[in-house]
């Protein structure tokens, strides 16, 4: 395997990981920019306050797109697997 497949196998791996995760994330960034920001108008800082709906809203996410991710990750799999034996041979 040549470093140039080595770095595009690594490039692709890390692409899929941010792809999946990314909707997580992006929740949690969300939920707790719009308390913090109810907290900010509010006065009210309690850090459970922030924690616990970040937790609930991310938990959502993960169980309706929870197919959808893992449809992503079976399919760089199998490109993956179906691809070693040509990038090995280079």
């Amino acid at each position: 395997m040549t470093p140039d497949a080595a770095t595009e196998l690594a490039r692709e791996a890390v692409l899929v990981g941010l792809v999946v995760g990314l909707p997580v994330m992006l929740t949690a960034v969300v939920v707790g920019l719009a308390i913090s920001i109810g907290q900010a108008v509010t006065q009210l800082q309690e850090q459970t306050l922030s924690f616990v709906p970040k937790i609930v809203a991310m938990f959502v996410v993960l169980v309706v797109l929870a197919p959808w991710m893992l449809d992503q990750m079976v399919d760089y799999s199998r490109e993956l697997y179906l691809g070693v034996p040509g990038r090995l041979g280079e």
